[in-house]
């Protein structure tokens, strides 16, 4: 094998390496606790005005319980111990009286962590949402879906197609859904802190119920990541 082949077959083989974009392989779990994304991530959640957890405290409680407990969760995220709350279970009436939505509603502490995620993964997971997806992202909104119907009925479309998938974010697949967001996301502490939130459980009355699939409504990493299980 002449010098010029064995360089050509190195240039082949160097050319067929995957190459890993950086955003997507460093250490995303020192971006979630950055102190300007936990900042950031507490203001979204304080603008929310969310319900209390099962703990009953409330947002306005937050800042005098973190300067004591703070840092310990922290501490507790990088070492891999934190262990998530139940969400606690509540309904609400859907549109037009079809039924009710269940909804999982975190503590604030974990609502904080989970809007934490949510701003580091949104930007890498965004950009390959379709053009015509508006829900649960920044800067979208169900407005901004009439529009553009409406731009398409200028074109000559006649029909819109109105539609809800049943039960979608109760019957989401771990495996699935986990699997999707590993293609993406090389940082195993967060892919394993992601999946402790699914695994946390409801608490529905007194009962804690196990939650062996499905995502919360009501959490920050919940609708938001039904999207990922089928667009990555």
């Amino acid at each position: 094998m002449t010098d010029s082949t064995k360089t050509d077959l190195k240039q082949v083989t160097t050319s067929r390496r995957p190459v890993i974009d950086p955003a997507l392989s460093e250490d995303l779990m020192e971006r979630v606790l950055a102190s300007e994304n936990l900042r950031n991530a507490g203001r979204q959640v304080k603008a929310n005005h969310g319900a209390p957890g099962i703990d009953g405290m409330t947002i306005e409680d937050f800042p005098a319980f973190a300067r004591e407990h703070w840092a310990s969760i922290r501490q507790a995220i990088r070492d891999e111990t934190y262990q998530p709350s139940p969400v606690r279970r509540t309904e609400i009436p859907k549109r037009q009286g079809k039924g009710t939505r269940l909804l999982g509603i975190p503590t604030v502490v974990d609502r904080i962590i989970q809007q934490a995620i949510a701003q580091v993964l949104g930007p890498i997971f965004d950009p390959g949402f379709s053009a015509s997806s508006f829900g649960f992202r920044p800067g979208r909104s169900a407005h901004q879906a009439v529009t553009q119907i409406q731009r398409y009925s200028k074109t000559g479309y006649r029909v819109a197609v109105d539609l809800d998938l049943a039960k979608f974010f109760d019957r989401v697949n771990h495996d699935a859904l986990m699997a999707r967001v590993a293609r993406k996301v090389q940082d195993k502490a967060v892919l394993r802190l992601i999946g402790k939130y699914l695994r946390a459980g409801v608490l529905v009355g007194e009962c804690l119920q196990p939650t062996a699939t499905g995502v919360p409504q009501g959490s920050p990493c919940g609708a938001p990541c039904a999207p990922k299980s089928g667009s990555c």
